[in-house]
């Protein structure tokens, strides 16, 4: 009989079925929907521009009283345009859902009290929630359109990194908040777009760490036998010589849970106490044992 740890665990949703399609416009609709009600309830009010077309319709409606959802729609939907016209049809429905439905939960939830006045816990709380929404928008695979577009026309046209152009975009929303508002002002949405982009990092990686082994071994065979049946995890062996003596020296690479380290490193250490172990992080594994 196999392990417990050794069945393969069938995913609950197949992927590219029509129910996988239907999770994933779910995820496009509840991650615009809390990324509306974050900007509503702590970063407009506070009039942090934390980058984004969101950021722009900030600045534009202290300067012109335009609603922000008007302000995204006008400036989201001709953007999803060029960039269908310029780019190809890369951006699919699900970008064209996210450019119209995010401005809409925008207008919808507008009328929604402030949770808080306080400038640093609206940028904290506002980058969270913002970072969690775009999270789960990245997870069902959709985007919501806005300047991620246009920092593509301008890698394409002009050879600038993607990253730089999404920062020069970014950059420059949050220097126009600085002098519409207050320098004070752009230091906060700073801080803002820093938490809003660890929060992607942690919906999209997890809070779950593991970490990858490679053991240096002349006890090969002994250690295999203990990651496999004592510790009861999977391994492979690499291909690899010594860079001084040129001799082949396998390498195990194993990866373990944190609540495992200390253990692969005893029963290593049993076997051959003179083993060279490296232990680097794993911030996402998926297969069988891990995450499927």
């Amino acid at each position: 009989m196999r392990k417990k740890s050794e069945r393969r665990k069938k995913p609950w949703i197949r992927l590219g079925s029509p129910l996988h399609h239907v999770f994933e416009y779910a995820l496009l609709l509840a991650g615009s929907f809390l990324i509306a009600f974050s900007f509503n309830v702590f970063l407009n009010p506070n009039q942090i521009a934390s980058g984004g077309i969101s950021g722009i319709s900030t600045i534009i409606q202290d300067l012109l009283g335009i609603e922000p959802a008007i302000v995204q729609w006008i400036l989201n939907i001709p953007l999803f345009i060029l960039g269908l016209l310029l780019l190809g049809g890369q951006f699919g429905m699900k970008t064209a859902v996210g450019s119209v439905v995010l401005p809409f939960f925008v207008l919808l939830t507008r009328e929604i009290e402030p949770l808080t006045n306080n400038d640093i816990l609206a940028t904290i709380y506002g980058g969270i929630g913002v970072g969690a929404g775009l999270g789960i928008v990245f997870r069902g695979r959709a985007s919501t359109g806005g300047l991620d577009l246009a920092a593509q026309l301008l890698h394409k046209y002009t050879g600038i990194g993607y990253g730089l152009a999404i920062a020069l975009f970014d950059g420059a929303v949050i220097v126009t908040a600085g002098i519409i508002f207050t320098p004070e002002k752009a230091l906060l949405a700073l801080i803002g777009l820093f938490v809003t982009t660890k929060t992607i990092d942690v919906v999209q990686l997890g809070f779950r760490y593991t970490k990858v082994a490679f053991i240096i071994t002349r006890e090969t065979a002994s250690i295999r036998q203990a990651v496999l049946y004592d510790l009861d995890r999977g391994l492979t062996e690499l291909s690899a010589h010594g860079g001084y003596t040129g001799e082949a020296r396998p390498v195990l690479m194993v990866v373990v849970s944190q609540t495992e380290v200390t253990r692969l490193k005893a029963l290593v250490k049993s076997i051959d106490p003179g083993a060279f172990v490296i232990l680097a992080d794993a911030t996402e594994v998926l297969g069988e044992g891990f995450k499927q």
